[in-house]
Order: C-alpha cells, then sequence, then structure tokens
C-alpha cells in the first residue's frame, strides 16, 4: 500500500474552526467562558489580530459539541481540514517537515503548535495547500500523521 493510499484510508483530519470576534477586551473570553459551559476545551490555538476584528482559528477537544453551539448561539464560523503531525525531535522534525513539503512543491499556509500531546510528544498543526497530499509526503518523510480521534476525548 503506498503512502498515499495509507492516508485515504486512514479517518479525518483534524477540525479546524475560523471564528471572527470584534477586537475588544473580553471577547475571547466570553468565547472561552460559553465553550466551558458545554466543555469543550480549546487544544490548539492561533490569533490573528487586526484593528477591527480578530481572527481566532481554533481545535477544539469536542469538535462537534462546538460546532452544535455555534449553530444554536449565530457564531459564524468556518472549517478547515489540517495535518497533525508529531514532533518527537521538534527542531529536527520541523526541519524535516518543511524540507519534504517543500522539495514536493507544495505550499505551507500556516503552522501552529497544539497545547496537547500525543504520547508524550509535542504536535504541529499545519494547513496545507492540497492536505492529503501533504499528509502523504509527511508519512513519506517518517512524519507521524494524528488524526482527529486521536486528539478528541
Amino acid at each position: 500500500m503506498t503512502a498515499s493510499e495509507e492516508v485515504r484510508k486512514r479517518r479525518d483530519f483534524v477540525r479546524q474552526f475560523s471564528v471572527m470576534l470584534p477586537n475588544r477586551v473580553g471577547a475571547f473570553a466570553s468565547l472561552l467562558k460559553l465553550l466551558s459551559s458545554r466543555k469543550v476545551e480549546v487544544i490548539g490555538l492561533s490569533i490573528q489580530d487586526a484593528s477591527e476584528a480578530t481572527i481566532s482559528r481554533l481545535v477544539f477537544s469536542d469538535p462537534d459539541s462546538a460546532e452544535e453551539l455555534f449553530m444554536e448561539q449565530g457564531i459564524p464560523y468556518t472549517l478547515s481540514e489540517l495535518v497533525v503531525v508529531v514532533m518527537k525531535e521538534c527542531g529536527v522534525d520541523l526541519n524535516r517537515s518543511v524540507t519534504a513539503l517543500n522539495e514536493a512543491e507544495t505550499n505551507l499556509h500556516y503552522a501552529f503548535p497544539l497545547m496537547v500531546q500525543h504520547q508524550g510528544q509535542a504536535l504541529l498543526a499545519m494547513f496545507l495547500e492540497d492536505i492529503e497530499f501533504g499528509a502523504s509526503v509527511l508519512n513519506q518523510a517518517g512524519m507521524s500523521v494524528v488524526y482527529e480521534d486521536e486528539l478528541l476525548r
């Protein structure tokens, strides 16, 4: 079985929610409080700030409950898929990942660490130009891809 066939037969990639919040004191805290009321934890976070609004890119412990809550509360969001890889040796594995993606001529748009570990190892979430191809490239480079069901409770 090839690496790309391995990726296709595997589970779902990690879902990322992008939420635009007003750039004011307490907006993010209010969102966290609302999520906490449903026992949803933020396990990955990247915030891009601008003068009028903030884009919060979030990975949740329970994405289904988060999506249900957002729909109930009328909170607009977008969903994206991320490739999450294990960083056994952070500097070495980061270099290996970026080099493999570069050699395969696929773009890494952005990345951020997750606030949870997988089997005691650090995790890096990556938004790639082509998620299945990128995951296949990373697998071929010896990186371990972690799927959503491996991160959830």
